[in-house]
């Protein structure tokens, strides 16, 4: 029976993952980035609630009576 020639294993494995790179890298480069990002400012907004200009209790389900 004869055996499994791993011999060129290394470099079959080797010159794959190397021209995955390559192929990688080219397809990376042709990509078209901003120069400059526009930068976007948030606008503060001040929403008024009515719940912001009263004060409202906040209940504990432990504080409140047991109901039986």
């Amino acid at each position: 029976m004869p055996q499994l020639d791993t011999s060129t294993w290394f470099m079959t494995i080797s010159s794959m993952i190397f021209t995955l790179f390559i192929i990688f890298q080219l397809k990376v480069s042709k990509l078209n980035y901003p120069l400059k990002p526009a930068s976007k400012f948030l606008i503060n907004r001040n929403h008024t609630n009515p719940w912001e200009s009263k004060w409202t209790k906040i209940y504990s389900p432990l504080l409140l009576p047991q109901q039986l």
